[in-house]
């Protein structure tokens, strides 16, 4: 493709007992929502597409968040925590 950017390499990286937990509750909410059940190899599919189409979105928003948070923090600080001198 021209034009488009190279991939990187995803930072968001599950453990495997993450990883684990996340293709049982895919498999559980398939089975219980649509009554299909979906093979070990579909849920991996399933997980490592959604991780890397939402993940990095959600994870820029949680980041957008904390820093948000702490600057807020970080411009009050003076207000939060100034002790008045002596003359």
């Amino acid at each position: 493709m021209s034009g488009s950017r190279p991939q990187r390499a995803m930072r968001i990286k599950l453990t495997a007992e993450r990883r684990e937990r996340m293709l049982r509750a895919l498999q559980g909410y398939f089975s219980e929502h649509f009554d299909e059940q979906i093979s070990p190899f579909k849920a991996e599919q399933l997980l490592d597409f959604l991780v890397g189409e939402l993940g990095p979105p959600v994870y820029n928003q949680a980041i957008r968040d904390a820093h948000a948070f702490i600057q807020g923090k970080l411009t009050d600080l003076e207000g939060e925590f100034y002790e008045p001198e002596a003359d």
